[in-house]
C-alpha cells in the first residue's frame, strides 16, 4: 500500500471513530439531558399523551384532562373552579410550561417520576400511570377567603398554627388556568401578560410589600426576648411625638388623641403608637431586631411550601433614624402575607413555628404514598411566655383597639392592624394589612391579609376597615372545620 492510501485510510478510520465516539457520548452521558430539554417537541408530546394526575383538594380533584382534537398533543389540562385555586395549583400550559404545584410535581402527574416506575417498566421504559398531589387546602377556608376578598386586589393566607397546615391560598385578581393550558390560547396568554394587575402573580407568595404597623409583633416580641421591657404592660418612656434619632424629623401617630406617651407595649399595640415602636427599634438597634426578624422567616432565601416564596426582607446598614422607621414596618422592610401569617401562628403557637405546608402527600396511580410531609416540624421563635403575653396584647387589639372588625363571637381572636405608605411621600394608595390568630371548639387558624387596592380612596385605607373583615370570614370558615 503507497503512503498516499495508508494516509488516508489512518485518517478515514479516525473519522469513524470519532463519530462512534460522538455517538456514543451523546446515547450514554446526554440522552437525559437531549430528552429533558424544553425545546424538545418530543417530550411535550410525552408528557400530555396521556391525562395527567390530579392535584387533590379534600379528597376531590380540582384537576382533569381533556382529550384534544387535531394535534400531537394527546390530553390538556383542564381545571375545575380554576379561578378559585389558581393561587395553589398554578398551570400546566402546552404552550407555556408550568408553575406553582403543577410545575413542581409535574414529573409525578405526568407518569415519568422514577418512582413510578415497577421493575418491569423500569427494564422496558413503559410510561407508568401518573400520580397525585394531595394537598392541605380547605374547600370552605379557601372559598370564603376569595369571597371575602372579591374584587380587591390583594391576597389571603390561612395557617393551621399547630401543623402548618396552609388551609388557604388567594391571590385577587386570580385567573383560570383552563384559558391557557392548550397551545392556541396566544390571545388569553397575552391578555394576562399586559394586565397591569397582574393576576399571574401569586400575591399570598410572590409579592411582598410593606407590612406596616403588623411588623410592630415583631419589634415587641425583640422588645421582650432581649429584656428591654419586662412585660407587655410596663410603660416604655416614650415621647409623643417620637423625634428620629439625629434628625428634626418627628415620627407622628395616626391618632394624636391616643394615649401614646410613654405607652406600653399593650397600649401601644392596641392604639398602633408609631413612637413607641419606633423608639423600641432604636433602643434595640437594628441587628436586635433583624435577629428576631429572621428567627420568624425574614430573609429566607428558601422558603418553599413546596412552591418558592419570596424573601420577605429586613434590611441592613441602617443608620439609626432608618431603624425607628423600620420599626413601625417602613423604610425598606418586605413582607409576604405568608410571612406575616407566619408570625400571628407562632404566637398562637406557644412561640414554636410549625413549617408551613400546603402538600400533604405525594401518591403514585394506585394511592400509595410516594412522598409524605409530616406536620409539625416545629422551631422555637420567642419563649412561651412572650408569646403568651402578645396573643394577650393581641386580643386586647381586637376587643379594644384598631382591629375591632375581626372579632368572632364564641372565640378567642387575636390582631394587629397594618397600613403601610406606598410610594414616594406616600403618593400611590397605601397598603391594608391585617395579621391574626383565632382559636374556638378545638380549632386553631392564624390568617394574614393584605388588601393592596380597594378602589377605596387613600384616606378611607386602614388595616381595619378593609382587611380586618377579609380576615374575620377567613377565619370564620377555619373555626368550623
Amino acid at each position: 500500500m503507497n503512503k498516499t492510501i495508508r494516509r488516508a485510510s489512518v485518517f478515514c478510520l479516525l473519522l469513524v471513530l470519532a463519530l462512534l465516539g460522538r455517538a456514543t457520548w451523546v446515547q450514554a452521558y446526554q440522552a437525559r439531558a437531549l430528552a429533558d430539554d424544553d425545546h424538545n417537541r418530543r417530550k411535550t408530546i410525552a408528557q400530555y399523551a396521556q391525562p395527567l394526575g390530579d392535584i387533590i383538594v379534600a379528597g376531590s380533584p380540582v384537576t382533569g384532562s381533556k382529550r384534544t382534537e387535531g394535534s400531537d398533543l394527546a390530553y390538556k389540562r383542564t381545571y375545575r373552579q380554576g379561578d378559585l385555586y389558581a393561587a395553589v395549583t398554578g398551570y400546566s400550559s402546552q404552550a407555556y410550561g408550568s408553575t406553582q404545584l403543577e410545575g413542581i410535581h409535574s414529573q409525578v402527574l405526568d407518569g415519568t417520576d422514577d418512582r413510578l416506575k415497577s421493575p418491569v417498566g423500569a427494564l422496558t421504559g413503559k410510561r407508568a400511570a401518573p400520580g397525585d398531589v394531595v394537598t392541605t387546602i380547605d374547600p370552605d377556608v379557601q372559598k370564603a377567603a376569595s369571597d371575602a376578598l372579591g374584587d380587591d386586589k390583594g391576597a389571603a393566607v390561612a395557617i393551621d398554627p399547630r401543623s402548618g397546615q396552609i388551609l388557604g391560598m388567594v391571590s385577587s385578581p386570580s385567573y383560570d388556568p383552563s384559558g391557557i393550558s392548550g397551545t392556541n390560547d396566544g390571545d388569553t396568554w397575552q391578555k394576562l401578560l399586559a394586565d397591569p394587575d397582574k393576576p399571574l402573580v401569586n400575591r399570598a407568595l410572590r409579592q411582598p410589600l410593606a407590612p406596616g404597623s403588623t411588623f410592630k409583633l415583631v419589634v415587641a416580641s425583640a422588645a421582650l426576648e432581649n429584656g428591654l421591657y419586662d412585660s407587655v404592660d410596663e410603660p416604655t418612656r416614650s415621647p409623643s411625638p417620637y423625634t428620629l434619632p439625629g434628625t428634626s424629623t418627628v415620627l407622628r401617630n395616626e391618632s394624636a388623641s391616643a394615649p401614646c406617651e410613654n405607652a406600653s407595649l399593650r397600649v401601644a399595640l392596641q392604639y398602633s403608637c408609631n413612637n413607641v415602636f419606633g423608639k423600641v427599634a432604636a433602643d434595640l438597634g437594628q441587628d436586635k431586631v433583624r435577629a428576631m426578624a429572621e428567627r420568624f422567616g425574614f430573609n429566607t432565601e428558601k422558603l418553599d411550601v413546596p412552591v418558592r416564596a419570596s424573601k420577605s426582607v429586613y434590611p441592613t446598614d441602617m443608620d439609626k433614624p432608618q431603624t425607628a422607621l423600620s420599626g413601625i414596618g417602613q423604610f425598606e422592610v418586605t413582607a409576604t402575607p405568608l410571612q406575616m401569617a407566619m408570625v400571628s401562628a407562632a404566637l398562637a403557637n406557644g412561640g414554636e413555628l410549625a413549617a408551613p405546608h400546603m402538600v400533604s402527600k405525594v401518591t403514585d396511580g394506585d394511592g400509595g404514598t410516594l412522598e409524605d410531609f409530616a406536620d409539625g416540624d416545629t422551631r422555637r421563635i420567642v419563649s412561651a411566655d412572650t408569646a403568651k403575653q402578645l396573643r394577650s396584647a393581641m386580643v386586647t387589639v381586637v376587643e379594644q383597639g384598631t382591629g375591632t372588625n375581626a372579632r368572632i363571637d364564641g372565640a378567642e381572636v387575636g390582631g394587629k392592624t397594618g397600613t403601610a405608605e406606598n410610594g414616594v411621600g406616600n403618593s400611590n394608595t397605601p397598603y391594608a394589612w391585617f395579621t391574626s390568630y383565632a382559636k374556638a371548639g378545638g380549632q386553631e387558624v392564624a390568617v394574614a391579609v393584605v388588601v393592596e387596592d380597594s378602589g377605596a380612596s387613600a384616606s378611607e385605607v386602614s388595616g381595619n376597615g378593609l382587611a380586618a373583615p377579609i380576615a374575620r370570614k377567613t377565619m370564620e370558615a377555619a373555626l368550623r372545620r
